[in-house]
């Protein structure tokens, strides 16, 4: 869901994107649940919590996607790809 030529260091600890590759992939949800108001960044497939999105990252889009890194799976970019993969694709229709 992020390339990993949208990531950066926000010096947070999370690891951060400034976009999603594809926006229909995300789903931005209001989280009031601490802290103040939150922006949650949900899987729109599955609707899996995978992080925050906050309005202080770099250019070009100003965004800080802080993704969970338990939800990350890394992939090559021009390798085959890994069978958990597969299997969300054919349950998410992706």
């Amino acid at each position: 869901m992020f390339h990993s030529s949208t990531k950066f260091d926000s010096g947070s600890g999370w690891p951060s994107f400034y976009m999603p590759i594809d926006a229909a992939a995300v789903v931005l949800r209001e989280d009031n649940t601490l802290y103040g108001k939150r922006v949650e960044v949900l899987d729109s497939s599955s609707g899996s919590h995978l992080g925050h999105v906050f309005p202080d990252g770099p250019e070009p889009t100003g965004l800080r996607y802080c993704i969970n890194s338990n939800t990350l799976l890394f992939v090559l970019q021009d390798g085959e790809l890994p069978e958990i993969v597969l299997e969300y694709q054919r349950e998410h229709g992706k």
